[in-house]
């Protein structure tokens, strides 16, 4: 299977650039060592169960052996031998160099070691592929060419249909699935992944034996809820009315998802523009990739026809997911923000050098313009509330942007692009 290039290969470059390691976190699937192998001149794979007796026997005596070879060199699921990372980080202490080592790894958050690789070793996360990645945006809007000349968006044109979308969101972005021949195989990955993160991956990664039922009961309440500010205690009850659990379990399987990189909330954007008690301030509930909801549901594409409600909020996630990926080589983070008086932006997406785009999330034409009005009292918020503070104002939104599963991207008379999730590219 041919190599598809991914947003990740540039923030790999630049992590290569600038410290002497770089380790890539995720969840399975997602791509992290086929990527790394593109760029690595070496490399070792710990789970290879050819040579792993013999790996893990070096690792645990001499583990700097396992770092001789061409650089920068793979060591692939690192966090079965951990003291290699004690090793990476004495190498590139004792070397003085830089892009020698890749580390890879899905549950690499959790794994304790002795020393940290504080600018030695330098982690990114890596996600499912976006659409653009996936051959099936057209990549004519970037997102960061946006920001840097909003004056030159002049409207494009997606090809992707609703049933495209349908189909997208259902198989997710797992690069094995989109490299298989049949739409069936396609959509079977998920599921897959569904199933073995409950009944094995969530026992693994901290070697505690957990209930796989009970993990795929938070996960379908959190699939129920995807892309809400459902509380903790909205999936809490939820999970309990179905089976009686503890509340400590419940955080513990809660967290367990969490380093497995599964469950992937978003935080809520707390601007000073009015009173704090108007704010919601609770986590938007989310998955990696909405394809996990799908199955965590037990749905086909099929059943989309006749349920467009909880296709909004899957079209949402998926959008999120694509936005966090393209704003990923130029330090993007996502929020979002909500108030009780009904007014929201579904993401607000921050860059390091401090602009910002209000974004609202629209599958159809005829939400457009609820959703441009939103952003639109958004930005009249942030400049009412800067004209009593003159020391430290706040900025205005750099782009106000409604995403769509629409065909046409145009830029309204308020400002306000619209943009097709099929056309944009980071």
């Amino acid at each position: 299977m041919n190599y598809r290039d991914r947003t990740a290969d540039k923030l790999l470059d630049l992590k290569l650039e600038a410290f002497g390691a770089a380790l890539i976190v995720g969840p399975k699937g997602c791509g992290k060592t086929t990527t790394a192998k593109q760029r690595a001149k070496s490399f070792i794979e710990l789970q290879d169960e050819d040579r792993r007796e013999g790996y893990l026997a070096v690792a645990a005596s001499q583990p700097s052996r396992l770092l001789n070879g061409a650089t920068p060199r793979l060591i692939d699921e690192w966090q079965d031998a951990p003291k290699i990372w004690g090793a990476v980080r004495k190498s590139v202490d004792d070397r003085q160099e830089n892009g020698l080592y890749i580390l890879t790894g899905s549950t690499s958050q959790t794994t304790e070691a002795p020393h940290t690789g504080t600018m030695r070793i330098s982690r990114m996360e890596m996600l499912p592929m976006s659409l653009f990645e996936s051959g099936e945006s057209n990549g004519s809007v970037s997102l960061r060419e946006l920001f840097d000349n909003p004056q030159g968006f002049d409207g494009c044109e997606s090809s992707l249909s609703v049933d495209d979308l349908i189909f997208a969101i259902c198989r997710g972005g797992w690069p094995r699935a989109i490299g298989n021949a049949t739409r069936r195989a396609q959509l079977a990955l998920a599921k897959d992944l569904f199933e073995q993160t409950c009944h094995v991956d969530i026992s693994n990664v901290d070697g505690m034996r957990r209930n796989p039922e009970w993990a795929g009961m938070i996960l379908r309440s959190y699939a129920r809820n995807i892309c809400t500010p459902a509380t903790t205690k909205t999936i809490k009850d939820d999970v309990q009315s179905a089976h009686p659990m503890s509340d400590s379990t419940f955080y513990d399987y809660v967290a367990a998802l969490e380093k497995l990189f599964i469950i992937d909330d978003v935080d809520a954007w707390c601007p000073a523009i009015r009173s704090k008690t108007a704010i919601r301030a609770s986590s938007k509930r989310n998955l990696v990739d909405p394809s996990i909801a799908v199955a965590a549901l037990g749905l086909s594409p099929a059943y989309f026809d006749a349920d467009f409600k909880t296709l909004g909020f899957l079209f949402e996630s998926l959008c999120l997911r694509d936005l966090k990926v393209y704003s990923s080589p130029f330090g993007g983070r996502v929020s979002y923000y909500r108030d009780r008086y009904g007014l929201e932006a579904d993401c607000v997406l921050h860059l390091d050098d401090g602009r910002y785009a209000l974004v609202e999330i629209k599958l159809g034409e005829n939400e457009v313009e609820e959703g441009a009005g939103h952003l639109c009292e958004i930005e009249s918020l942030v400049n009412e509330a800067n004209k009593g503070e003159r020391q430290c104002p706040m900025p205005a939104p750099s782009l106000k942007i409604v995403i769509t599963g629409t065909q046409y991207g145009y830029r309204r008379e308020d400002g306000v692009l619209v943009v097709p999730i099929g056309c944009l590219r980071d």
